[in-house]
Order: C-alpha cells, then structure tokens, then sequence
C-alpha cells in the first residue's frame, strides 16, 4: 500500500502518464497532470520524472523516482501530496465509464493466490493495478472486446 509522499507522487505520474497519451484523455487529467508534474520539477529540479513519464508500468522506476524524491526532501510536501491526489482523482472520474466496461477490476491487491473464471465482458476483461501474488495466478476463458475469439487467452503461473 502507498504510504509516503513520493511514492504517491510517483504512482500518480505513472497513472497520469499512461491516461495522458490516449486520445480520449479528458482536459482535466492533462491539466493535474501537468500540474503535478510542474511542481515536481520547479521544486525538486533534480528529480528527473523521464524515467517515470517514459515507462510508467516499470515499478522498479516508480521505486527509483520515490526514493530520489525522497532524498530530495519531498516527503512532507503536502501541495505536492494535493497535486497527486488530486491527478489520481482526475484518472478514477475519466475512467468511471471505462470501468463498466472492465469484467473484473483489481486495484491493490495482496494475494498467497488468484484465480478468475469465465468473465464475459465487453471491453476490458480483468484489469489489475497495483497487485502482488505470492503464489498461483489462474486467468481463464475470458470474452473481452470482440467476440470473434475462437479460444480465449489463459495466463497461469
């Protein structure tokens, strides 16, 4: 679970940088977006969010852009803290009609063990954020998007 200023910042750059780059991006995204990543840059000139901005799914960068925050003194930035909470706001409101969509929607998750069965939906099968599975992971017959699916993808582990 998020705990610090800089990882919340970072997970909400990561977020943002992903919702930022679809078309259908909503002008209030871009805008937290913007201005989150404009108070990280004006007042922790030294912390690079490329790394962040240019592969948001990377934990390990999330990692390393938290702790150089971190180290950099932002850990009680409570305006910078309302710009990241205020960027993830922005994300879960664009989404909300995206997410009728999804069959099944996980968001920090913590697991021994997974597994989903026969999920029929008409965009996005399962979609997971923020998960750790220490053991098993079953993913099976899922109808997402297109019917026109012959047989569907399975994922195990």
């Amino acid at each position: 679970m998020l705990e610090t200023v800089p990882q919340i910042v970072a997970e909400a750059l990561a977020v943002g940088a992903v919702a930022g780059v679809q078309d259908s991006a909503k002008a209030a995204v871009v805008e937290a977006y913007q201005r989150l990543k404009g108070l990280v840059t004006g007042r922790y000139g030294q912390v690079d969010v490329t790394p962040v901005e240019q592969r948001p799914e990377s934990q390990h960068r999330r990692d390393e852009f938290a702790e150089d925050l971190q180290a950099a003194g932002a850990g009680q930035d409570t305006d910078l803290l309302a710009a990241a909470q205020a960027l993830l706001a922005a994300v879960r409101a664009h989404e909300a009609a995206a997410g009728a969509a999804v069959g099944v929607d996980l968001e920090r998750v913590q697991a021994a063990a997974l597994r989903i069965r026969e999920v029929d939906a008409v965009g996005t099968g399962v979609r997971a954020i923020d998960v750790s599975i220490d053991g098993a992971i079953e993913i099976e017959s899922i109808r997402a998007g297109s019917q026109d699916l012959q047989h569907p993808p399975s994922a195990s582990r």
